[in-house]
């Protein structure tokens, strides 16, 4: 997946995985752990199988979004 679309789709599924781990961040916050998200998600993927489409890239950045909020919520007791 290009460098940009990761970015892009890591963006929305953060700001996705903070409203449904009803989170109050800032939308840069937001966006942060999404990319973040996204980058976790698409190392993990990548381990698993050789390529993914745009909507298996989606799902898991907002997968790896939810399993970073949730890691900070955790450890950092926001």
């Amino acid at each position: 997946m290009p460098v940009v679309a990761l970015i892009v789709l890591g963006a929305l599924a953060g700001v996705l995985a903070t409203r449904l781990m009803r989170m109050n961040t800032d939308l840069p916050t937001a966006m942060v752990i999404g990319i973040l998200g996204a980058v976790i998600g698409g190392l993990g993927f990548r381990f698993l199988m050789s390529s993914a489409g745009w909507v298996g890239g989606f799902v898991l950045a907002l997968l790896g979004s939810l399993a970073l909020l949730w890691i900070w919520q955790r450890f950092l007791g926001r």
